[in-house]
């Protein structure tokens, strides 16, 4: 198995997805964007490919070139049908480079919400594990439009569009289900000061310390998601 990352940002990383890889016995490579000297990999020497989040839009392309050559890449993936996953700004990427509108949502949505799973996804072998409602972690402010033959797989009342699936081979996530403890804490470090914004769907440093009880489940289910939508890969 042969798994490469794209990071954009030190504070978001694959989280319990390394955890999960290390348990099946499989690396992952990463090509990290915040490094000067960063490299993309062959195609031809990946199965899957992982999109974590990040705090830039995906049309800064002025303040980070890197995002054209990015979306290519990402593009080329799918095409080849390979496995590909993106994660918040990872997702809108993926929407981005199938040619769909990323924009601003009507609200940030910081901290612990439950999302609701569409009938879609309650009848697909890679959600049917999953509780409904479910409660996981948010960090973002921008939304897509899905792009052509995608599949709505959960909502909340903020963000319509929080994961789409096309076939069984491309899945976008806007909620961050890959979180553990230490991604979270570096995550109010870095960009804390956005928890001081006024919102409703913002939750205080306080409050999300207070339900991070929860990744323990979403730890289980990640990992079990991982096992369904990696391992049906039709390219391993």
């Amino acid at each position: 198995m042969r798994i490469h990352c794209f990071q954009h940002v030190v504070s978001e990383s694959p989280g319990t997805i390394i955890e999960w890889a290390e348990t099946r016995g499989y690396a992952i490579t990463c090509t990290n964007f915040f490094e000067p000297q960063f490299i993309l990999p062959s195609l031809a020497d990946l199965n899957v490919l992982i999109i974590m989040g990040g705090y830039m839009n995906v049309d800064e392309e002025n303040l980070y070139p890197w995002l054209k050559e990015e979306k290519l890449f990402i593009r080329q993936a799918i095409d080849a049908g390979k496995k590909v996953l993106g994660i918040c700004l990872g997702a809108q990427l993926i929407a981005s480079a199938l040619g769909c509108k990323v924009y601003q949502g009507k609200e940030k949505e910081i901290g612990f919400f439950p999302v609701q799973f569409t009938d879609l996804a309650r009848s697909n072998e890679f959600f049917s594990h999953f509780q409904n409602p479910y409660t996981l972690f948010h960090w973002h402010g921008d939304t897509f439009d899905l792009p052509v033959n995608a599949q709505l797989i959960a909502s909340t009342v903020v963000c319509k569009h929080q994961a789409f699936l096309i076939g069984d081979s491309v899945l976008g996530l806007q909620f961050h289900l890959e979180m553990n403890e230490e991604t979270i804490e570096r995550m109010i470090a870095n960009d804390g000061n956005e928890l001081q914004e006024e919102g409703k769907y913002i939750q205080s440093s306080v409050t999300i310390r207070s339900e991070k009880t929860v990744l323990r489940n979403n730890r289980n289910d990640i990992f079990v998601l991982l096992n369904k939508f990696i391992n049906s890969s039709p390219s391993l």
